[in-house]
């Protein structure tokens, strides 16, 4: 491939001061989405209000996030990333300081949503903006720096939410967000270089529209349907719903002269690849980190601060992983390094497999430990593969398409795999119990949750198969390539 993102009015001798301010937005955004979770039980409390309702101040923001940020994204191949980069860092943090003020639980889930629209903005930016500023040479190296502020937050939001939660009210773990915030504007207006796109652009509002209901209708079908069942007329509606405007969708981009997500894109089998497979990596790791919770509590008996630690395993030893993954992918190539990576994933699932109801603290962490080690392996050197397949006029809606599969995959991934686990708590017993699938025995509970397992180990080894016959696909095609080059 060719060096598709160089150019004259880039300056890289500034990449790390542009670094350093998209650490910070995906810092900000990450650590805000953990850090609310573990207050929902004291927002219940202190906004007198029922955990059906206060869910929906998560859901909210993800859904928000998860409709807005493709069309975000092809918004700043046309008008250019920085103004609307910048603009999302202001957004996001008076969304925050709205959030703290909200009287109620109705006012709470409306600012979460303000919070999200600048949540959309930087995150679905922040990967593009650092592949322009970086060489080609050295993608992988500042992608990996990036999915280690990924997991920092993950750890850092769940452990400052509960020394703020522990000392603090509630409102707190919104304002914590504005000195980011304030730094985090000021950095990206300083920093981040305004790169002007080719003009003669058109937004592609049909395409938006269609694309915007079709998630919606997605992600509300799943939400309700894990709440009442999938094939609760009212999700079925839902599911139809997302159907019929997918197919609208596509049927408006192929006729566009300017598309929403230019569909040639998907030709180019690294950037579909990739694409995929990093969706079922989301997908897998959100199902699993849906069950641990209850397996720990409910079976293992650990107290509940004792849950976030132990999960952290798998964050930390993804942001160590992700950085020397990235640095391997541009010296050896990032489709080995990410099959290596989805193998190691196999061996970590296939491992969890045995899981039993006496399973001691050292060993549960051992049995995790290549979950972590095989995610920071796979996900650099995949969004570097996937941010180098595309042209430069084309990395916003790029960098859109690898942020949404990410939040895409978390909510399917959540959504299924907590009723596969369900399902087969049922199916074990013989009948559905009353109370849920969390009231049934304990060694029930746990052979649901191999079952569940093997089902993400299934997914996996697809994943790996497919990743395994592109990399021999490549490696047949480049002596050719070579060839004919040297015939020229």
């Amino acid at each position: 491939m060719t060096e598709a993102h160089a150019s004259p009015a880039v300056d890289y001798s500034r990449k790390w001061y542009v670094m350093a301010a998209g650490a910070m937005s995906i810092f900000l955004a990450t650590i805000d989405g953990s850090i609310v979770n573990i207050a929902l039980p004291t927002l219940v409390r202190d906004l007198n209000t029922s955990f059906a309702m206060v869910q929906w101040v998560v859901l909210s923001y993800l859904l928000t996030l998860t409709t807005l940020m493709l069309s975000i994204g092809r918004l700043a191949d046309i008008r250019g990333k920085k103004p609307i980069y910048v603009a999302g860092f202001v957004v996001f943090t008076v969304g925050s300081v709205l959030c703290a003020l909200a009287p109620d639980v109705y006012w709470l889930i409306a600012f979460r949503i303000v919070q999200a629209v600048g949540g959309a903005m930087v995150l679905a930016l922040g990967a593009a903006i650092v592949t322009e500023a970086f060489p080609q040479k050295e993608r992988g190296k500042a992608l990996g720096a990036i999915g280690s502020m990924v997991s920092l937050g993950v750890v850092a939001g769940p452990l400052m939410g509960g020394l703020i939660l522990s000392s603090l009210s509630w409102h707190w773990i919104f304002l914590v967000n504005l000195p980011v915030g304030i730094v985090g504007t000021v950095m990206a207006q300083r920093f981040v270089p305004a790169i002007q796109p080719p003009g003669g652009q058109r937004f592609d509002f049909a395409g938006a529209g269609t694309l915007f209901v079709s998630l919606i209708g997605l992600l509300l079908g799943l939400t309700l349907g894990q709440e009442q069942g999938f094939t609760n007329p009212l999700s079925l509606a839902l599911f139809a719903v997302w159907l019929l405007f997918f197919v609208l969708f596509i049927a408006i981009e192929l006729r566009s002269d300017h598309p929403m997500i230019d569909l040639r894109l998907f030709r180019n089998r690294q950037f579909s690849i990739n694409l995929g497979t990093g969706f079922t990596t989301f997908f897998t790791i959100s199902g699993l980190f849906i069950l641990m919770p209850f397996y720990l509590q409910n079976i293992l008996g650990y107290p509940v601060q004792w849950v976030g630690p132990m999960q952290a395993s798998v964050p930390v030893l993804m942001g160590f992983t992700a950085p020397l993954a990235g640095s391997l992918s541009d010296r050896y190539g990032s489709r080995r390094i990410t099959v290596i990576g989805l193998a190691v994933l196999l061996l970590g699932y296939l491992a969890i497999t045995t899981l039993s109801t006496d399973t001691g603290t050292l060993r549960y962490i051992l049995l995790l430990l290549p979950l972590g080690v095989g995610m920071g392996l796979f996900q650099s050197p995949n969004n570097s593969a996937i941010m180098g397949a595309v042209p430069r006029e084309r990395l916003g809606i790029a960098s859109g398409l690898l942020s949404m599969t990410r939040t895409l995959g978390q909510t399917v991934g959540i959504a299924v795999m907590g009723s596969i686990w369900a399902g087969r708590v049922a199916s074990r017993m013989g009948y559905e119990l009353a109370g849920g699938a969390t009231t049934a025995p304990a060694n029930m509970q746990v052979a649901a949750m191999r079952d569940t397992f093997f089902v993400i180990v299934v997914l996996i080894a697809v994943a790996f198969a497919v990743a395994l016959w592109a990399w021999t696909q490549e490696r047949k095609a480049s002596p050719t390539a070579q060839s004919e080059g040297a015939t020229r």
